[in-house]
């Protein structure tokens, strides 16, 4: 009898220690830590890893914790696309977080798609990384959105008539936000006097600029990353062109570059997801765990990949709390989207809820003014 009852307590001690989760969940992120966009990516996985933390110290999703299982991609879709499999095939993961930027999103959200694997990207703004599949969210605003919104911006608020774009003709990003702005544009009156293009490697823009000046636009519109609107800023006041700039999410990070004389760009106006000044509770919060742990103010990219890892997992801890074993099987991976599309919660850069997979928000314009960030409004 004594061996009998040791028995009975020793297997209900492993189905505890099963039930309360010695086996963690792993979750996937795919980033670009390395490459002209490392920015970006490093500060994304940041975010992700420090709502992690948070959840896994709160006891996780059903006492079970979250393992974050991070690959690099360089900013690359091909890598990004092997990254991805190599999550699915060899590390089993639960859903994924990712990729970063829209180019290698394209591939990974079509793959996840057929899989039918829940992810989200918390960054990747092309209106088309969130149609292969209802798999698939982001928790970033869309170009289209952002695009339009900085035409009617300039319409509205800075009173512009003449615009003039500059645009990366390589990338899809770029190009979506062009053709977001010059839409929005004919829509309030903004003339778009000149569209002028270039490819990714480009570092010489003075034909382009020159053209731009002698039509003396009010505003001239930059939808590329930090690096190429520092480069093109500069090479546009030395045409001498006078226009306010306007830039969308990829120009934030712009001050840090080292070395970069702000005064080039002074007056920019961007698009952005949300603003590190912002006195909510929940973006100072956000803002002193991060700076602790990191040393420095995170960025829209920082706050975006903690708001991506904040959705997930919360879907993850409501579908497990609805007795879901969460893991690397059909069934754990249509209850942890069905949670995701029901997503109705206030994240650091806004409120959040999903429509086809969107989320809907404000966007936060953002000033370049005495050579730091300054609010300028919600839009």
């Amino acid at each position: 009898m004594r061996k009998i009852l040791t028995l009975v307590v020793v297997l209900s001690l492993c189905c505890g220690s099963l039930a309360f989760g010695a086996e963690p969940i792993k979750i996937g992120i795919i980033a670009p830590l390395t490459g002209g966009v490392a920015m970006y990516g490093i500060q994304a996985k940041n975010g992700a890893e420090l709502y992690t933390k948070t959840f896994n110290a709160a006891g996780g999703a059903g006492g079970r914790k979250i393992e974050l299982v991070i690959y690099d991609d360089k900013g690359d879709p091909t890598e990004a696309l092997n990254a991805y499999n190599k999550l699915v095939t060899a590390d089993e993961v639960a859903a994924l977080i990712g990729p970063v930027t829209s180019s290698p999103t394209f591939g990974v959200a079509e793959a996840s798609a057929s899989d039918n694997i829940p992810g989200i990207t918390g960054t990747a703004t092309h209106p088309d990384v969130t149609t292969y599949g209802k798999n698939y969210f982001r928790a970033c605003f869309e170009d289209p959105f952002q695009g339009g919104t900085m035409a009617k911006f300039a319409a509205a608020k800075l009173s512009a008539k003449k615009a003039a774009v500059i645009y990366n003709v390589s990338d899809a990003y770029s190009t979506g936000l062009y053709n977001a702005f010059n839409a929005s544009a004919a829509e309030v009156g903004l003339e778009v006097a000149a569209a002028e293009s270039y490819a990714t490697d480009d570092v010489d823009f003075n034909a382009q600029l020159t053209r731009i000046a002698a039509l003396a636009p009010d505003v001239l519109f930059i939808p590329d990353y930090y690096n190429k609107v520092y480069l093109i800023s500069s090479q546009a006041r030395k045409a001498g062109i006078t226009a306010t700039f306007l830039g969308v999410d990829g120009a934030d990070g712009i001050l840090a570059i080292e070395g970069a004389d702000t005064s080039v760009f002074e007056g920019l106006h961007f698009a952005n997801h949300y603003f590190s000044g912002d006195p909510s509770p929940l973006v100072q919060d956000f803002r002193k765990n991060y700076e602790a742990d990191y040393g420095s103010t995170p960025s829209s990219l920082a706050a975006l990949g903690y708001d991506a890892a904040f959705i997930l997992l919360e879907a993850i801890k409501k579908a497990a709390a609805d007795g879901v074993e969460i893991g690397a099987t059909p069934e754990s991976y249509q209850a942890v989207i069905d949670k995701m599309a029901a997503t109705d919660l206030d994240a650091v850069t806004g409120h959040m809820t999903f429509k086809n997979n969107n989320p809907v928000k404000e966007v936060s314009i953002i000033k370049i003014e005495k050579g730091a960030y300054a609010f300028a409004e919600k839009y």
